[in-house]
């Protein structure tokens, strides 16, 4: 690994108009500082969108500030090493999590943050393929708090549908397959909500633009399985486990539009969005009483912080110097 940076403390992060980055990207093999990390105009994936990516949360332990955290890094990437197959590109979750591991130890945050590792055809042919075309790993970083308000969200059903894996490797998370995440969100905000949510093709709920989705009813904790076209997503994955270990029943269906209107809860979740919960779904409100989510909420950013010994496996802690 070429490491031609060298480490130095940085309390802040780097400034762009309208975003904030960490300071260091990862870029054709090396570390270097984010405003110099460029791509050509004219590079495969921007044209095509033959691009696999991660996403990580990341934070300083609540008891170190020079111990950071990192949520869950083993299966964020042998995610993405997976989803790489799919471009025909070989990386081992390994080789992932040490130059990942290294990224933060080049940045030195001191906030929370989230990652974004994205492995991409760099190439700049202009033929649509996945042979014969050159592929790269870049990781960039940004400071993040709460994505969404914590207060809930507003849903509207989009009239875009979720793609169907049969046309895209949905359980990849496939950059191609974020222009229906795209137009939903927008769809959404333009017509007075807050957040989309999206119907599979055989007319079944399926996610969030850019989430997965769970209901409660009647003391049931249900969510669409992972055959109907759902990614199969970690921090989905991280509540079915604490549900299951907290004894709340756990059902994995399909799950019809009505059921959102008369569900006892609803809210959503991701890497980046946590758990954040549904106030109403079209003109339909829902209880504000959401005891279930409540609990794994508390849970979930109990096991985040390393602060639940029953999860600390979950935990990639890295020394900063």
């Amino acid at each position: 690994m070429n490491t031609a940076v060298n480490h130095q403390h940085q309390a802040v992060a780097e400034e762009t108009p309208g975003h904030s980055f960490l300071p260091y990207a990862y870029l054709e093999g090396r570390f270097l500082p984010f405003h110099e990390a460029h791509i050509s105009i004219a590079t495969h994936a921007l044209h095509y969108g033959t691009a696999v990516f991660g996403g990580i949360r990341g934070l300083p332990a609540p008891t170190d500030p020079k111990e950071i955290l990192l949520f869950r890094l083993d299966a964020h990437c042998r995610r993405l090493s997976h989803s790489a197959k799919y471009l025909g590109y070989s990386i081992t979750p390994e080789i992932l999590q040490s130059t990942l591991i290294e990224f933060v130890r080049h940045n030195q945050p001191s906030f929370p943050f989230y990652l974004r590792p994205l492995i991409y055809t760099s190439g700049l042919g202009i033929a649509p393929r996945l042979h014969q075309v050159e592929k790269d790993l870049l990781i960039y970083g940004l400071p993040m708090g709460n994505f969404l308000s914590t207060d809930g969200v507003r849903c509207r059903i989009s009239s875009w549908y979720r793609q169907e894996d049969r046309s895209q490797p949905l359980r990849g998370k496939a950059s191609a397959a974020y222009i229906a995440s795209a137009l939903a969100k927008t769809e959404a905000v333009a017509s007075g909500f807050d957040e989309a949510i999206m119907m599979n093709t055989q007319g079944k709920v399926c996610e969030a633009s850019a989430m997965n989705l769970f209901i409660v009813r009647n003391g049931q904790l249900i969510t669409p399985g992972v055959d109907q076209d759902i990614l199969e997503g970690i921090t989905r994955d991280s509540i079915l486990t604490l549900a299951r270990d907290l004894g709340i029943p756990v059902i994995e269906r399909p799950v019809d539009k009505s059921e959102l209107f008369i569900a006892d809860e609803v809210f959503i979740c991701g890497t980046a969005a946590q758990i954040t919960p549904v106030l109403s779904v079209e003109t339909y409100s829902l209880p504000d009483d959401r005891p279930i989510a409540t609990k794994l909420y508390a849970h979930l950013q109990a096991a985040m912080e390393g602060q639940d010994p029953h999860y600390c496996h979950w935990v990639t802690k890295v020394q900063l110097s």
